[in-house]
């Protein structure tokens, strides 16, 4: 058995992005999502995710806005650790449960200044936190490199042929990043999100799911399959 989380970010950025999360979520794809708390539909992303109690919630720590720019100065270790800690509780006030896993927006849990706030947040709240927990994080299904758009990379092929290469024993974590493009949110990312949507759509995926055996979880189950493996 192989084990796999395909965790959905950006979570709450714009609706065209909540529906297309639940829309991969209801075709048995997408079993986990990061959901950002800060961003102008993370209500509607609530609404959604209270619809669907099987899909695996976490939080994607917002402290950069889409440019990358800081929202937060990274050299304020408190200021960074409250801001942290705010969109946890809020999410466990709206939701009205913990999040499923912590992960970072841009991955900046990996910033030097703040990976250490991250783990120790992630320790004292008994989050599992991306790049540190059982789930291995596999991030080449991404459609730019150094702002250039590579659609090849996320092409239905490419996503077989990775995969095929990157499960075995354990947990994988496929991070994605689908979504419908709208008015209410633009992206450099943004026509990357419809080829990933229709990439994550397409049944071949789904084939490849049923004919290696691999099982589609989220962080709630990964502590118990990575036992289990």
């Amino acid at each position: 058995m192989k084990y796999l989380i395909v965790n959905a970010d950006d979570f709450g950025a714009s609706r065209g992005i909540n529906r297309a999360i639940l829309e991969l979520h209801e075709l048995g794809v997408v079993t986990s999502t990061s959901l950002m708390m800060t961003m102008p539909a993370a209500a509607d992303a609530v609404r959604t995710a209270r619809r669907a109690p099987c899909l695996g919630v976490g939080l994607h720590a917002t402290l950069t806005d889409e440019e990358g720019s800081q929202l937060v100065d990274f050299d304020d270790a408190d200021l960074c650790a409250q801001a942290i800690q705010t969109q946890i509780d809020v999410f466990s006030s709206c939701l009205g449960h913990p999040p499923t896993h912590l992960d970072a927006h841009q991955n900046v849990h990996r910033d030097a200044r703040l990976a250490p706030i991250f783990k120790e947040i992630a320790r004292r709240c008994e989050l599992p936190l991306r790049e540190h927990s059982p789930a291995r994080y596999f991030s080449s299904f991404y459609g730019q490199w150094d702002g250039e758009p590579h659609p090849e990379q996320i092409g239905i092929d490419n996503l077989l042929r990775m995969l095929e290469i990157e499960l075995g024993g354990g947990v994988l974590e496929l991070s994605c990043h689908p979504g419908y493009t709208g008015d209410d949110f633009t992206s450099p990312y943004d026509g990357e999100r419809e080829l990933e949507l229709r990439t994550l759509s397409d049944p071949r995926l789904r084939e490849f799911f049923r004919a290696r055996d691999v099982k589609l979880i989220d962080f709630r189950d990964a502590y118990a399959a990575d036992h289990a493996s």
